[in-house]
């Protein structure tokens, strides 16, 4: 298998320009095989090392975190990799530091985090839409380079994703929600409030970088007008980052199964699925 170059600076993950043609489905398909294969290399990796790999996906509303992060866990184990994403605070929560919340569900040795948004909501959308105050805004967005200072001192690998999506690409597949019965529950009422408030997010996201981009975890920022280029740049990008060794080949043969000795697989009394395709 092919190891990735590893990427050191922050800033952009290329995903290409929006004059380039979309990328068709079989040429992703034949990219994403090669990568999930390293993803399973890491994977092995971090259970072999105890490595801890935490994973931040944040980005404006349609710009494709849940479609990132399926493409990456989609052949890994869940026991392995697992995916946070926090529904809103109960009023016990709210009482508490608001880091406080993400704490637990930070990794352990041996295991791969990825949070579907996360303690960034508070520079996002609690920020823009009015959950809190900017006092709050303020503090947050001092407080949190020393929690995550703290973080990657304890042997975290933190990485930090900013999804881009453009106007009118985002216009499009909100656009493509609101007919389809497959993708109707990803539209929300704070979607569409949401909406009407580009330059809002705009704002309050290069606050956020500028406040919370350093050293020891700068973001990345990934443009995904094209879902399939921005999500390979981005698994490419995370495999890059992440020190692992490839799998070395093994060679693996089945034994023979046992002898029936009588038994027929055949007689049953459960109900069967009635075949209807």
């Amino acid at each position: 298998m092919v190891k990735h170059k590893r990427h050191r600076s922050g800033g952009d993950v290329a995903a290409g320009t929006s004059s380039e043609p979309r990328m068709k489905n079989k040429q992703y398909q034949r990219e994403l095989r090669v990568l999930h294969g390293e993803l399973v290399a890491m994977q092995e990796w971090v259970k072999r090392t105890g490595a801890k790999i935490c994973i931040v996906f944040e980005g404006r509303d349609t710009a494709g975190k849940g479609g990132t992060i399926k493409a990456i866990t989609e052949r890994v184990s869940p026991r392995v990799f697992r995916v946070v994403a926090l529904p809103a605070p109960t009023a016990r929560e709210r009482s508490q530091m608001y880091l406080q919340r993400y704490v637990p569900h930070l990794p352990g040795a041996g295991d791969v985090v990825i949070f579907d948004r996360s303690w960034y909501n508070r520079a996002g959308v609690e920020r823009v839409m009015g959950f809190c105050t900017e006092a709050q805004t303020r503090e947050f967005l001092q407080a949190v380079p020393g929690v995550e200072r703290a973080i990657v001192d304890s042997g975290v690998i933190l990485l930090k994703y900013w999804l881009e999506v453009g106007r009118d690409e985002q216009t499009r597949r909100l656009e493509s929600r609101i007919n389809d019965p497959r993708k109707v529950w990803k539209l929300s009422d704070l979607d569409l409030k949401s909406y009407s408030r580009w330059n809002d997010y705009s704002r309050a996201r290069d606050e956020m970088f500028h406040a919370t981009d350093t050293a020891w975890a700068p973001w990345y920022v990934a443009r995904t007008d094209d879902k399939k280029r921005g999500r390979l740049n981005v698994i490419a990008h995370l495999l890059g980052n992440v020190p692992y060794q490839p799998l070395p080949p093994r060679e693996v043969t089945l034994p023979k199964r046992q002898k029936p000795d009588g038994h027929d697989e055949s007689v049953t009394t459960v109900r069967r699925v009635p075949p209807r395709f």
